[in-house]
């Protein structure tokens, strides 16, 4: 293919649905979605933005997270080629910008004007990437690729949110009240989020009053934990921290980065970091896309990898004349965007899932977000402990269905087998075994260097699963690889 060949193969496929991204809209699912989704996004938003504030000091925080993912997020609801896929912060680029961060004031270099340089260069990489086709790639990765790298994000969630939440109970200065009722809040809102998501199952005639509450579900467990934290609270719940104005960023700096605050040397090795940042993105973004268009839940408009590469490019580069973080395609958010768009069609001989695939939505999830940066002392209501307990719920729903953690469990569960899929219950035992204690070797490998040092060298890690793939044909029956993925090389 010649430069910029699947930019516009993309937009040819794409585009004429672009009317019908914004009319097809059915049963309230886009409403509920679009609720659900806000709280979740503002949730990643507030905590990544929380963890980017003390890991650089202060450097980039909780406003310039919430202004990203707000204007990043309408930008690529509106222009995208799929906007099922919401944008956000993630893990893997925290750290990323953490070590950067570390190497600046180990060698007393300003930070902000070397993110800057790196965001330039990534974002340059990045277009660079999208025009010249480079995300054909995709067709090596599998759902031996997709399952680990999801299940290692949703896991993530789950941790991540746990440890905060229990972290109190090492600290002897802390009011134990206050951590029981952070756990209580947590547990509710996981607890009826999940009651809600699966009680359309026990309708008994009230299909339709049913469908509303599952499909609100996580709502209605956001304000009913706010409401009791509000009537309980002595004081002693952590509360986000977020300023009071838009006036400045989170150190008080100028919004514009001055650039010209390194030695020219600096602003060209900054490259290489770039690099690494450049394929981190690549991955987060082309892993999530693929996740979305390769599921198990059909979809009709088409995607659009180079596309949609190309504007995470275009904004990585103009986010950091900002000092702005980075955000790409968010997977559990993804995910769960996709099933809350989901609706179930036919009887019960005859079912199948159709996906409302609008712009709708997610438009409106990060409209919303812009509306809440002036109105930021009113998220400061809701308590952290809520927002993990939905962090906690998403990555448990994003579980649901992820065909490497149900055979992941099975070696160590046998009961677990009885979820398996139609296809993989024809696999020999030995074949299964064998491929699933592969990914989870490198599922333990990918939590070990997102945990380490070498983190800048995650996302070569992920990448490695592909010939590790290819590998398992030497040793696994080609019937029983076809069952368990879907590799087509």
């Amino acid at each position: 293919m010649r430069i910029f060949d699947g930019i516009k193969s993309d937009f040819r496929r794409r585009y004429p649905f672009y009317k019908s991204d914004f009319i097809n809209l059915k049963d309230g699912k886009v409403v509920s979605a679009t609720f659900y989704l806000f709280f979740a996004c503002l949730a990643n938003a507030i905590a990544f933005g929380s963890l980017s504030e003390l890991l650089t000091e202060g450097e980039i925080g909780v406003i310039e997270m919430l202004l990203a993912t707000a204007v990043g997020g309408i930008f690529y609801a509106l222009l995208s080629a799929q906007p099922i896929i919401l944008l956000g912060g993630t893990g893997p680029i925290v750290i990323f910008t953490s070590l950067l961060f570390g190497v600046c004031r180990e060698y007393n270099i300003n930070f902000i004007s070397v993110y800057g340089w790196c965001g330039v260069w990534t974002g340059i990489i990045l277009i660079i990437f999208a025009i010249t086709n480079v995300s054909n790639l995709m067709r090596f990765f599998s759902r031996f690729t997709d399952d680990i790298f999801a299940a290692l994000v949703s896991i993530i969630f789950i941790f991540e949110a746990i440890k905060n939440l229990t972290k109190g109970f090492f600290q002897i200065n802390i009011l134990f009240d206050g951590i029981f009722l952070s756990v209580l809040l947590a547990i509710g809102t996981f607890v009826i989020s999940f009651f809600l998501k699966n009680i359309k199952f026990f309708s008994n005639g009230l299909s339709h009053w049913m469908n509303i509450l599952s499909d609100f579900g996580p709502t209605i467990a956001i304000v009913s934990m706010t409401l009791v934290a509000f009537m309980l609270d002595t004081g002693s719940l952590e509360r986000p921290n977020i300023p009071n104005t838009l006036d400045s960023t989170t150190s008080g700096r100028y919004w514009l980065v001055n650039f010209s605050e390194v030695p020219d040397w600096i602003k060209l090795i900054s490259i290489v970091p770039a690099f690494f940042a450049a394929i981190l993105l690549y991955l987060d973004q082309n892993i999530t896309s693929h996740i979305i268009n390769e599921g198990e839940i059909p979809l009709v408009k088409g995607h659009g990898y180079h596309l949609d590469l190309m504007l995470v490019g275009c904004m990585t580069l103009a986010f950091s004349f900002f000092g702005l973080p980075w955000i790409v395609a968010a997977t559990v958010h993804s995910v769960n965007h996709l099933r809350s768009l989901s609706l179930e069609k036919g009887d019960s001989k005859t079912s199948f899932i159709v996906v409302i695939e609008t712009r709708v939505s997610a438009f409106f999830i990060h409209l919303a977000m812009g509306v809440v940066l002036f109105l930021l002392s009113w998220i400061e209501l809701i308590p952290m402990s809520v927002l993990f307990g939905l962090f906690i719920y998403m990555g448990v729903v994003s579980l649901q269905g992820n065909l490497f953690f149900v055979r992941a469990l099975s070696l160590f569960f046998p009961f677990m087998g009885r979820f398996y899929s139609l296809g993989e219950n024809k696999v020999s035992k030995k074949g299964r075994n064998q491929f699933t204690i592969i990914q989870v070797l490198c599922f333990s490998l990918l939590w070990l260097v997102k945990s380490s040092v070498l983190g800048i060298l995650f996302p070569i890690f992920i990448a490695t699963c592909v010939p590790i793939r290819m590998f398992l044909s030497l040793f696994i029956k080609k019937s029983d690889l076809t069952l368990l993925d879907d590799y087509k090389y």
